[in-house]
């Protein structure tokens, strides 16, 4: 069994989703028009991420995996977009289908964006250089975390036409979260995503018991100089105790945007009031997102609240949600519902441990490509056409 030490790229096999990947553009050269829908090919999501464990180890797959408590939420977060049917319009003429759509006024080929999600070397050797890659080849942004094992100019440097968004958590010191986000700056990162919800680590009984820890061979290079050890000490829930700053205000919001000139976008947003009050602080964007299921196992699921989300918003900020996203409907509900884009998150991990980069950009091409099919059968040629008159809540629970 492996440890938790960053693997060999995987020798045996082409990756999983090498022919899942039809019309993925050239790096730096997002695909933005329209397209005729392409025969369907098949890309297995259970069997990419029972590979990636066979690559990975157990211990890893426990970080990347698990949820809080007894993770009901992180089961439901996949159920809950069954809550929403599609209704699709027929006899509307569609022959071309275009995903293409912008972010903070960016263009990108797709509304399938890459989340932030940590300590990605323990998926592959190449970590989050090659999840850029693959984001940037993709024609999609990149969102890095700030618990990166590349420092955040390597990523950069690797795909220097792709879109990046810094996702930022404030630290005690906040001297260094200032440094980290002039760093960004001078990287040519476009936003800062700023992560509310981790005042305290939920309780994710998995690391705990299964002793994660960070292996010595790796590091936290955009953090404080003491985050490497407290990961490896006492594991990743350590490095939220005793570095993160608990007492957010939303004045941190315009100070981050003051400090760096960028658009900041709030992440951990669940309440319609709350997101609105981001708004007024000066947020750009907000993503409605419970953290993966990994931080309070009794918060709602994301497709249960996007719609309450946005209403509340009312078009003055765009608003982005991640959480259970798996097939291409489930993009396309939730750009019904209002989202401007999704973010994807554990299933780029299982891509990039199984495919590196290629990988990644192989499933960010496939959920495009079945997004393309769905909007086609919905009747809607753009993104632009995905709206309310196209989703209903289920009438079972």
């Amino acid at each position: 069994m492996r440890t938790m030490a960053a693997h060999p790229a995987r020798p045996d096999a082409e990756p999983l989703t090498s022919l899942a990947n039809p019309e993925v553009a050239p790096m730096g050269g997002a695909a933005l028009g329209a397209e005729q829908v392409r025969a369907p090919v098949d890309l297995d999501l259970e069997a990419m991420e029972a590979e990636a464990r066979r690559l990975i180890g157990d211990m890893a797959y426990a970080y990347f995996a698990g949820g809080a408590e007894d993770e009901r939420l992180l089961g439901d977060c996949v159920a809950a977009w069954a809550r929403w049917q599609l209704r699709p319009r027929v006899l509307t003429g569609v022959s071309e289908v275009s995903t293409a759509t912008t972010v903070l006024g960016a263009p990108v080929a797709t509304p399938v964006l890459v989340a932030p999600t940590a300590i990605q070397r323990l998926a592959h050797p190449d970590g989050e250089a090659a999840m850029a890659k693959g984001a940037a080849s993709a024609g999609t942004c990149l969102v890095l975390s700030s618990l990166a094992t590349c420092p955040l100019e390597e990523v950069a440097a690797t795909a220097p036409d792709g879109l990046r968004w810094m996702q930022i958590y404030v630290v005690r010191e906040r001297a260094r979260t200032e440094e980290l986000v002039h760093r960004a700056v001078e990287a040519g990162y476009r936003a800062l995503v700023l992560t509310v919800d981790a005042p305290v680590s939920g309780v994710r009984l998995r690391e705990l018991r299964g002793g994660v820890r960070l292996p010595d061979d790796l590091v936290l290079p955009n953090l404080t100089s003491g985050s490497t050890k407290e990961a490896r000490g006492g594991g990743f829930i350590a490095v939220v105790t005793g570095e993160f700053e608990p007492a957010l205000t939303f004045e941190d919001i315009g100070w981050l945007h003051e400090l760096s000139g960028l658009p900041v976008v709030v992440k951990g947003v669940l309440r319609g009031d709350d997101a609105l009050r981001c708004v007024e602080a000066g947020a750009a964007g907000v993503v409605v997102s419970n953290h993966g299921a990994r931080q309070l196992d009794d918060a709602p699921a994301t497709a249960d609240v996007l719609d309450e989300v946005v209403d509340a918003v009312g078009g003055r900020a765009e608003v982005y949600v991640d959480g259970g996203i798996r097939r291409a409907p489930d993009v396309a509900k939730a750009l019904a519902l209002g989202a401007r884009a999704v973010l994807v998150g554990r299933p780029t991990l299982w891509a990039l441990a199984t495919g590196g980069a290629e990988g990644v950009a192989g499933l960010v091409g496939w959920l495009t490509a079945e997004l393309r099919r769905t909007m086609a059968l919905c009747g809607a040629s753009s993104v632009a056409e995905l709206d309310r008159s196209l989703v209903r809540r289920t009438r079972t629970p």
